[in-house]
């Protein structure tokens, strides 16, 4: 027999399962769980955030970017609530997240007493396993559950822990308790599917691949398979990274934050392939074209886009399959004509980029840092026009690239980077936020202080919320509270005990992010910049009606007319 403390218990387990920080704030029904933290900091550190919405987003980015569990605490009540933004973030794109929820003492459950709320309620929709512990007995086999379950299903558990059980003495043998052990089950597609899916592939002639997050670790199989079979390229949000933005075969990104060539490369092909991705914009996609889809997760084959045939499996392991028995492709006329769009893009990029203007633009703030990023750093970007300016303007190497890509939460670029500091010390991490999505959660910029995380936040401030404003704009409305209040995010760092640089000019910024190569100290870089809209690649008839109507009732109810830019405009339309 042993006997120790059921937190000590709790604390073990979680070094057996790899975890070695977590993030939250201390109170009063987790305090017995933040003793056992305490007396073992050695082994786990406690990121002491200042809200717990960034702690929970700062384990989903942990999990993004490491593929391990991120763990967050909060206590009950209040803090469990500010856990759910970062909790939704985990569960929409899909990775392993651990929340040790506190809870009032066990006798005092059902009670209504101080900040009582029913845990197990409230986080029914967002997590993959949701236990109350009810016994110091239970605590261990539910937490290797609670782990197990959140790898396998990539998505949320919740463990709701009342403080008091974390106190008492444990008193089972240890040869009774479940095992950390993690399997890694493989699955791989059936030949009849196989086959099916090497059919529709050689009766192409335009195929186009679409590809996901889930083609992140397959780069050199995709890019085989692409050759083999002349198709270009594009990629999601989730996926950009997976290959290099400016590879012959990419196309860039789809949709909103688009290119013009990956629009008319999709809707010029005969067959799509979707490649780890459930891309959910249907109206970016052709209308009628055969398909074919590879993924992981059997519930999402066909799950937005009709599917002629389905591979379930390992995205590397199935592309590895094809490639030894694709026929080469000789038609490859799709593929040609699209690297020609592409560069003649590239092209048009680069001078809005290098274009002289009075105030500094996203677009040029971007090319800036494409010279300053080093090749292995890892990007946390914010929700909002700078998404856009990132996605378009940004071209990818071998960096990281992490967002809030299907909840689409503002306030996810500084907790990325504090994230990518803790699980990177030794690589560059970048914050590239608006002023809009920083302010959300600039509080914690504290907490990079504090833990001595050297992160650069560049900040693109033009006191807008910019993408919404452009969002009113595109259907037709007059701009209504998206206008925001004057701040000196660079006064701010420096208050905060960090290094602040505001610029106006690309001069400016040039220095700035040079003394911030050298900074030991975390660092924001205040941006002025000018608002312009986010057109995307490929502009559709009904959203320049309704931007036509924007302009119009401008022009009559305020007397001005600002257009957008016209070339780009033209460029995008035909």
């Amino acid at each position: 027999m042993f006997e120790k403390r059921t937190g000590e218990v709790i604390i073990n387990q979680l070094l057996e399962w790899g975890v070695d920080h977590i993030y939250g704030l201390p109170g009063d029904s987790i305090n017995e769980f933040i003793e056992d933290l305490r007396k073992n900091q050695k082994y786990i550190k406690f990121i002491q955030v200042r809200h717990e919405e960034v702690a929970a987003l700062s384990a989903a980015s942990y999990a993004k970017l490491t593929g391990k569990i991120g763990v967050c605490t909060a206590i009950a009540g209040p803090g469990a609530i500010h856990l759910l933004n970062g909790m939704y973030d985990a569960k929409e794109d899909g990775v392993p997240m651990l929340v040790i929820a506190g809870q009032v003492h066990s006798e005092e459950l059902g009670t209504e007493s101080f900040q009582e709320i029913n845990l197990e309620r409230m986080f029914d929709d967002v997590a993959v396993f949701n236990k109350t512990v009810t016994s110091e007995t239970h605590l261990p086999d539910l937490l290797n559950q609670a782990i197990r379950t959140a790898y396998a299903e990539k998505g949320v558990a919740v463990l709701t822990i009342p403080d008091n059980i974390v106190a008492r003495k444990y008193k089972n043998n240890k040869s009774e308790l479940s095992s950390s052990v993690r399997t890694h089950p493989k699955i791989f597609p059936g030949e009849t599917d196989l086959m099916g899916a090497l059919d529709l592939i050689h009766e192409a002639k335009k195929p186009v691949i679409l590809a996901g997050k889930g083609a992140l670790f397959a780069r050199e199989e995709l890019l085989t398979f692409a050759e083999q079979i002349a198709a270009p390229i594009i990629l999601t949000l989730a996926g950009k990274g997976v290959i290099p933005d400016e590879h012959p075969y990419c196309m860039g990104q789809l949709g909103q934050i688009g290119t013009k060539p990956a629009y008319q490369a999709a809707h010029e092909s005969d067959l799509l392939i979707l490649i780890g991705t459930s891309f959910p914009y249907r109206q970016y996609l052709p209308n009628s074209v055969k398909a074919l889809q590879i993924d992981i997760d059997p519930t999402k084959i066909s799950k937005r886009y009709p599917i002629d045939v389905g591979l379930v499996g390992d995205t590397k392991e199935v592309l590895g399959w094809l490639n030894q028995r694709v026929k080469r492709n000789e038609n490859r006329f799709l593929l040609e004509k699209s690297q020609e769009r592409m560069s003649k893009w590239w092209h048009d990029m680069n001078e809005d980029q290098e274009k002289e203007s009075q105030h500094l633009k996203g677009s040029q703030v971007v090319g800036e840092l494409q010279k300053f990023v080093k090749d292995d750093a890892i990007l946390s970007v914010d929700i909002g026009n700078v998404t856009v300016w990132m996605a378009r303007y940004f071209r990818m190497t071998n960096q990281k690239f992490i967002t809030s890509c299907w909840l689409a939460t503002m306030g996810c670029g500084l907790p990325g980077a504090i994230a990518a500091k803790m699980a990177f010390p030794e690589r560059q991490a970048l914050a590239v936020c608006g002023d809009g999505g920083f302010t959300m959660v600039m509080h914690d910029f504290v907490t990079a202080v504090r833990y001595k995380l050297p992160i650069v936040v560049v900040v693109l401030n033009n006191e807008k919320l910019g993408m919404i404003k452009y969002e009113q704009e595109s259907l037709g409305h007059q701009d209504y509270v998206v206008d925001l209040a004057e701040m000196n995010f660079a006064a701010f760092a420096e208050a905060c005990g960090g290094v602040g640089y505001r610029v106006t000019n690309r001069a400016e910024l040039r220095e700035a992010l040079g003394k911030a190569a050298l900074d030991e100290k975390p660092v924001i870089i205040d941006c002025v910049t000018d608002i312009e809209p986010p057109l995307p690649g490929k502009i559709t008839y009904q959203q320049a009606v309704h931007y036509s109507e924007y302009l119009i009732k401008s022009f009559f109810s305020e007397g001005k007319l600002e257009l957008p830019p016209i070339k780009k405009g033209i460029k995008g339309l035909f």
